[in-house]
This record gives structure tokens, C-alpha cells and sequence, in this order.
């Protein structure tokens, strides 16, 4: 089956040492793949960072590049390392050290969707999951690091953001006594994947905006950020989940009325967030 793994949207020049990434908005469902599942057309894209992409359109028009996932997260996660494979639904693996992603069927073939239903009739073949890592997963990751080193050689750092949203309910499941339900929560893996600085202004950009985020709660930030995530080599990762209310009806996966004009609203972070790329490079790398 042909699929591509990734569009990426150049900006006509390279003017901040910012990337940013949408690894969950793919919805390139093929035939052959809703063919041979469990699920319709519209439950398999209950776990899908809906419209993410679109969100985050305006990037290239700041002079940063957005990497898009094209294939769907029920297929590949690409917030996932390449070995969580699932002995549960992949046929002749050996059961791996306890890994919660796995165990609750979210490796990085995933064997459920939100709410814990399955994708799947039975077991698939391990080699049908190895042609998916080899034609989606590592494409991504090698143009997200190409990226990544492309910004270091002419920026001396880089700086990730990627881009999710989370369901109402991950946020309603919080409880009162945790302060008011946030907007926008960035994960930084409580300061190990982004510098500081970093992340205290791109807080500031969507406060700005009228907008209550959190830090780290409940999405602290998955593979990507941990894995990309090297302040101390000027190489800097910081996941952002926005809750799809803001734009989005959640039970039919369209926009709202609201998305256009929260569309407008986000652009104007992206562009206070591209800036944050040039201020001062030298003096950010250096700390």
C-alpha cells in the first residue's frame, strides 16, 4: 500500500531557529487499512489531533518550517519509539518489559483508540508492522532530525514545538482542587526536554492571548520532546496540547462555529513563538 508518511511546508526562507511538528493530525485513512479493522470510519478517528494541522498553518508565513504527519495515529504513532510494539496484537513477539503505553494498547501500533476500543479483529502480522515502521514511522523521524540539525548548523540551536490537542473529558478528569481547567498545557518533562526561557515565553504567548495554561499536567510529553528534547546541546523540545473544545466539535470531529476565529487567535502565537527563535540565538544556545 502506498502512503506517505509526512508533508512539510517550507517557508520561502529559514528565518528562526523554530520547527514545528504535528505527528497525530495525519488522517490519510487507506481503503485496505478501514477494510480490515474493527472500528467505522468515524470511531477510528476518535484518537486523531483533529484539524491540529490546520491550527498551525501560519507557521511557514513566520519563516519556520511545520512537519505534518500524513498517516493516522490508529495506524503509526509517531510519539511512540519504534520498539514499543505490542505482543498483544502483533503476532510472534516476545512480551517485553512492562511498558503502561503498551499494556494499555497504545504502543506504537496502536491496538485501541480513546476510550480504550479496539482497532482490530485479531492479531497482525510482525512483519505488516515492520513495513509500517520502515514506510512511516522512520521517514518522519529522519526529516524531524534533518530538520533539527538543519537549525543547529545555521542557528547554532533549535527549538521543537510539538503540536497536539486533548479531549475535554482528559481535562474534566482532572478535579476541582487542581486550579482552573487550562486551555493550553506545554509539556517540557518538568524541565528536562526545553530550556526555561524557552518555555516561559511561549507560556507568555498564549497568556497573552487570554489564554490559562499548565505546565506538565496532566501531559508532561511523550517519545518526541524525550527523545529531541537536549538543552544541553541548544536542542530543545516542548509539547503543547490544546483542548479541542476551543475549536472543534469532539462527537462529530468538525470544526465549530469558533474555529476560525481561534485560528486567528493561535496565528498570533505562532508568530510571538517563531520570534522567540530570533532573540538573541547566541545568547539563548549559550545558557
Amino acid at each position: 500500500m502506498s502512503q506517505a508518511a509526512y508533508q512539510l511546508f517550507l517557508p520561502e526562507k529559514r528565518e528562526t531557529s523554530v520547527i514545528f511538528a504535528s505527528p497525530h493530525s495525519g488522517r490519510d485513512y487507506s481503503a485496505d487499512f478501514l477494510a480490515e479493522i474493527f472500528l467505522d470510519e468515524k470511531e477510528i478517528r476518535s484518537s486523531e489531533d483533529a484539524f491540529v494541522d490546520q491550527l498551525f498553518a501560519a507557521a511557514p508565513d513566520f519563516g519556520a518550517p511545520l512537519l505534518v504527519a500524513k498517516a493516522p495515529r490508529a495506524y503509526v504513532d509517531l510519539n511512540r519509539a519504534a520498539d514499543e510494539l505490542d505482543p498483544a496484537l502483533i503476532e510472534g513477539l516476545r512480551r517485553p518489559p512492562h511498558n503502561p503505553r503498551i499494556a494499555s494498547g497504545l504502543g506504537v501500533i496502536p491496538r485501541v483508540v480513546a476510550n480504550g476500543r479496539a482497532i482490530y479483529h485479531g492479531k497482525i502480522p510482525v512483519e505488516v508492522a515492520h513495513d509500517r515502521l520502515s514506510r512511516i514511522w522512520r521517514p518522519y523521524h529522519d526529516r524531524l532530525q534533518s530538520l533539527i540539525d538543519e537549525n543547529l548548523r545555521d542557528f547554532g540551536q533549535a527549538i521543537l514545538i510539538d503540536c497536539h490537542s486533548m479531549p475535554r473529558e482528559a481535562l474534566d478528569q482532572m478535579g476541582h482542587n487542581t486550579g482552573p481547567r487550562p486551555d493550553v498545557v506545554l509539556g517540557d518533562r518538568f524541565g528536562a526536554s526545553c530550556g526555561e526561557e524557552i518555555v516561559s515565553l511561549v507560556e507568555q504567548a498564549f497568556v497573552g492571548l487570554g489564554l490559562r495554561v499548565r505546565r506538565n499536567v496532566p501531559f508532561a510529553g511523550a517519545h518526541i520532546v524525550q527523545t529531541y528534547g537536549r538543552p544541553t546541546r541548544h536542542q530543545h523540545a516542548l509539547q503543547i496540547e490544546i483542548d479541542r473544545s476551543l475549536y472543534m466539535d469532539e462527537a462529530a470531529i468538525e470544526p465549530s462555529a469558533a474555529f476560525a476565529d481561534f485560528v486567528g487567535t493561535l496565528t498570533q502565537a505562532i508568530g510571538q513563538i517563531a520570534r522567540i527563535g530570533l532573540l538573541d540565538s547566541t545568547r539563548l544556545a549559550a545558557e
